[in-house]
């Protein structure tokens, strides 16, 4: 009989060269050994053992343990090192003085990736940070991967590998959807109610500190996985939110992914002295993140349930336009108003489907969308109903709605849904089940047949939209940046170079007009005055009217001040209007500095929108558009992105504002150039992003006219190259 061969002899020979990513090994090893398996029920190492024998992992398993030679009926062995082959990975439950001293064993036998359960790391502040950084030399010279510390696992449900490396005593059912979550707690949870909520997961990896993997590299292990079409993300912090942004935009047109990110209140927001920076709250960078890449935001854990599940077995509808039946009115007006807040939109049924739809119901039956058919309706009146909505050409998702009345049996309901649902396989049915029968045995027979059923019309208002966005983003495909004309680099980067020469953080209004003009933005033309003859001559130069404004570093919102003076028309106004605006500014502030009198023409017309720039620490710079003018702060109407923006982020930002509908007609006024100010919004990210000292810039207002655009006032605020400091 021969002698095993130690694994430190044979170290990296299993088959695993040929995984997509650095990660696959962790996430589907062919022997795992567990590095302080316990006896003891009760344990972490215990259970965690435990499950993997009882869940059937396909490979072989090692308990390690230095003072037992068997742990769960299986052989266990005091090292690493005498193990007879070297695992792919180990899952490292030791006391934390310990976790190092395992991880050079292992590094030292050739284990290609670690779990660490053990805690004790940064999360606990103090010699916990230098431990873990400690750990992280060790992983890092013996090229290894790792999973945590401080985390709860990992978990393949595939039955080629049915993997639960995890201490949660729970394997979910096998699907399409793989999780990621920075909280212990939350991935228990998630993997307790998959089930009840009809969500197959194919992967669940517990990423705890992730000093090492992170969801940047999940993204990329589960971009080209087959068996993984939906990705769910719980994070707590990006560390690298400009790589995630690469690798979501890549993966959003053919894979979604749904994120819950906590931390959304503004505390975090650092003081910004501009608009722009003052708007941009904590989470507010996120959102723009998320927005960028075409990832899916849900507010809540159960928002997130609802959307996976959608996607786990729902079609992509072509359209927004949604025709939607109930058989009572308080669910269907309540499904109609959640429809129109997710953006779905409740189409006129076409003069054909109303005709046939009739003579099915009684006269007091509303024959219209919403279809109310009263409580009286039947499950065959569901199925007719439903098959002539499907039918009609205006129509591309059904949503029917199920309160069961007496008499009536949602199963056969739910048959009739069905049945309906068979006749249009490529239109989308997203159901209201309200029965008693709950979850999950209520819907069982629409999740068989590729329908998401939901107990509430709200999740299935969003779960539709969700479908919607998603197929938008799929059939817009891959997105790139085009290239700016009419830009001058070097002309920018001197008048931001020379400021920072001469020791001012801010620059001068004649030197932000000069820095957007190099861009490419279209600025109104300003003069300035030293007296009041002087700003009479330029007045009547300019053309009558003017507009009279302060020119001081130290003042950031001119009107705070009564630093502006509108509507000049006469030299004699022009002479008054001067010195009433220097006698007004040296009452109001008196320790302003004043460079003079800014005069331009009176823009009429216009629509006032803002365009700014701030730098996030973490995310880099941001731009903001939204209603501009005096009332930015006030209404808070304002989308943020990552600079730079392509062409579609930026037309998607002039249609996002809540006030979008300022841009369109209004009482015989013509709509504006939205092309014009989405031009706009490139050229000033594209500004953020060529030069890094710019700290904040604010364009506001922004006129927007029927045809094109005009930068009426700019302030940008620069970092000192000496210092550091604005």
């Amino acid at each position: 009989m021969s002698t095993p061969t130690p694994a430190s002899a044979i170290a990296r020979t299993t088959n695993l060269e040929d995984s997509p990513t650095p990660v696959g090994a962790l996430l589907a090893p062919q022997s795992i050994a567990v590095v302080g398996a316990s006896r003891r029920t009760g344990t972490i190492g215990h259970q965690i053992l435990k499950n993997l024998i009882a869940y059937g992992f396909t490979g072989a398993v090692y308990p390690v343990n230095p003072t037992a030679s068997v742990v769960c009926s299986v052989r266990a062995y005091k090292r690493i090192a005498d193990l007879p082959e070297c695992p792919d990975v180990a899952i490292v439950v030791v006391p934390r003085e310990g976790v190092i001293d395992v991880a050079e064993q292992c590094g030292a036998a050739g284990v290609r990736g670690l779990v660490v359960i053990s805690a004790g790391f940064r999360e606990v502040g103090g010699d916990g940070i230098e431990r873990e950084q400690r750990l992280m030399e060790v992983v890092r010279r013996h090229g290894m991967r790792m999973v945590g510390p401080n985390c709860m696992g990992i978990l393949n449900a595939d039955p080629a590998v049915s993997m639960n490396g995890t201490f949660a005593d729970i394997m979910p059912p096998f699907g399409h959807a793989a999780f990621v979550s920075q909280s212990g707690a939350l991935g228990l949870s998630v993997l307790d109610h998959a089930r009840e909520y009809g969500l197959g997961i194919s992967q669940f990896v517990s990423v705890g500190n992730k000093p090492d993997v992170s969801g940047n590299d999940l993204l990329l292990a589960w971009e080209n996985d087959r068996s993984v079409q939906v990705i769910l993300m719980y994070v707590e912090n990006f560390g690298n939110p400009r790589k995630f942004l690469e690798i979501a935009s890549r993966i959003t047109p053919r894979k979604p992914i749904i994120v819950v990110k906590s931390g959304r209140s503004r505390a975090g927001a650092k003081a910004a002295s501009s608009h722009t920076g003052a708007l941009a709250a904590s989470d507010t960078a996120v959102d723009a993140l998320l927005a960028q890449a075409g990832v899916l935001r849900a507010s809540t854990v159960e928002e997130l349930f609802e959307m996976a599940m959608a996607f786990e077995i729902g079609t992509r509808p072509r359209t927004r336009r949604t025709a939607l039946l109930t058989n009572a009115g308080g669910p269907g007006i309540l499904a109609a108003d959640a429809m129109e807040a997710h953006g779905l939109e409740l189409v006129e049924l076409s003069p054909s489907t109303v005709e046939q739809l009739r003579p099915l119901f009684p006269a007091e039956a509303s024959i219209r969308n919403p279809l109310d058919m009263i409580a009286s309706a039947t499950p065959d009146g569901y199925r007719r109903a439903m098959t002539a909505m499907l039918a009609d050409p205006n129509v591309d998702a059904v949503v029917p709605i199920f309160v069961p009345p007496f008499g009536i049996k949602q199963e056969d309901v739910a048959a009739a849904i069905v049945g309906a649902a068979s006749t249009r396989p490529d239109k989308s049915v997203v159901a209201v089940l309200m029965g008693r029968e709950g979850l999950p045995a209520g819907r069982a027979e629409p999740h068989d047949a590729g329908i998401p059923a939901y107990v509430f019309p709200e999740s299935a208002a969003l779960a539709l939209s969700t479908l919607a966005r998603h197929g938008e983003r799929a059939r817009a495909g891959a997105r790139r940046v085009r290239p700016l004309e009419n830009v001058k680099r070097s002309v920018a980067a001197g008048i931001v170079r020379r400021a920072s020469e001469d020791g001012r953080g801010m620059l001068t209004h004649c030197e932000a007009n000069a820095l957007l003009r190099a861009y490419g933005v279209p600025i109104v033309e300003t003069r300035t005055a030293a007296s009041a003859e002087d700003a009479a001559r330029v007045a009547s130069e300019l053309g009558f009217p003017v507009v009279f404004k302060i020119d001081s570093p130290d003042v950031v919102h001119k009107t705070d001040i009564g630093g502006v003076w509108p509507n000049v028309h006469t030299a004699a106004d022009a002479r008054f209007a001067y010195d009433g605006l220097l006698r007004r500014v040296a009452e109001r502030a008196p320790a302003a500095r004043l460079n003079g009198v800014l005069i331009q023409p009176m823009l009429q017309r216009g629509r006032e929108t803002i365009v700014g720039i701030t730098r996030d620490p973490s995310f880099g710079p941001l731009v903001m558009f939204g209603l501009g003018g005096v009332f930015v702060e006030a209404l808070g109407d304002v989308v943020f992105r990552l600079a730079p923006v392509d062409d579609e982020d930026a037309a998607e930002m002039v249609r996002s504002v809540r006030g979008a509908r300022m841009f369109d007609s209004i009482r015989g006024e013509p709509a504006v150039d939205r092309d014009a100010i989405a031009d706009a919004i490139r050229r000033v990210a594209t500004l953020a992003s060529d030069c890094p000292q710019i700290v904040e810039l604010d364009v506001n207002p922004l006129l927007a006219f029927e045809h094109g655009v005009m930068a009426v006032d700019a302030r940008v605020r620069i970092a000192l190259r000496e210092s550091g400091e604005s």
